[in-house]
């Protein structure tokens, strides 16, 4: 993990996940839901994180709305989770809108970390807004510096072909499209394999 550290401590995570009504889906692995398993991942991302960066991560939990927890560290993972349960929609949109302007104000504000940040984003839903989310992050990457400033890595849980292709097609169609920088990454649960969402998590923070 060596290799790993000075890339993590100079960079922040922010975790946003799907907490839509299918989110209480129970088809993981050991009879679990798709928002337990979703706990605790984000426990285990805030925990490897915090070992290089004390103020811990961002966490987003998102359907019709969404809402924003700062600097969230492992201690503080179930008291979130135990304040919130799956129901409503995919609104990935305003979510994404929010989480970029929010790096981009810090950034502005000298507040940001040097090697930028990274977007874990957890999902099981097709989004709402389809093509506003595809304008979004194309317009985002011509805010970027360099293309390895912000990443954008979109988890699918769940097996929905139409989410799937949706997510490929974020990962790659948008040069295309005419974003500056290929920022997207997609992960789907064919390729995860049999390895765990904390492990797919752990493994794309340390990439």
């Amino acid at each position: 993990m060596k290799q790993s550290q000075p890339q993590i401590s100079d960079r922040d995570y922010t975790l946003i996940i799907d907490k839509s009504q299918s989110m209480a889906t129970q088809d993981q692995p050991g009879g679990k839901t798709r928002w337990e398993v979703a706990e605790e991942s984000t426990y285990a991302l805030a925990q490897q994180c915090e070992q290089y960066d004390s103020d811990g991560i961002t966490v987003y939990l998102f359907s019709s709305r969404f809402k924003r927890y700062d600097n969230v560290t492992s201690d503080k993972v179930a008291e979130i989770y135990a304040e919130n349960d799956p129901m409503g929609k995919t609104n990935l949109y305003d979510v994404l809108e929010d989480a970029v302007d929010n790096y981009f104000q810090r950034k502005q504000s000298g507040a940001s970390k040097p090697n930028g940040e990274i977007f874990l984003v957890i999902t099981d839903g097709e989004p709402e807004d389809r093509k506003g989310i595809m304008r979004l992050i194309i317009e985002t990457s011509r805010r970027l510096d360099r293309d390895d400033e912000l990443g954008i890595s979109l988890v699918q849980v769940g097996d929905d072909p139409k989410v799937t292709e949706y997510l490929k097609a974020l990962d790659d169609q948008l040069l295309e499209a005419g974003a500056k920088f290929d920022i997207v990454d997609t992960i789907t649960m064919t390729e995860m394999g049999n390895s765990s969402l904390s492990e797919v998590l752990l493994k794309a923070i340390t990439d």
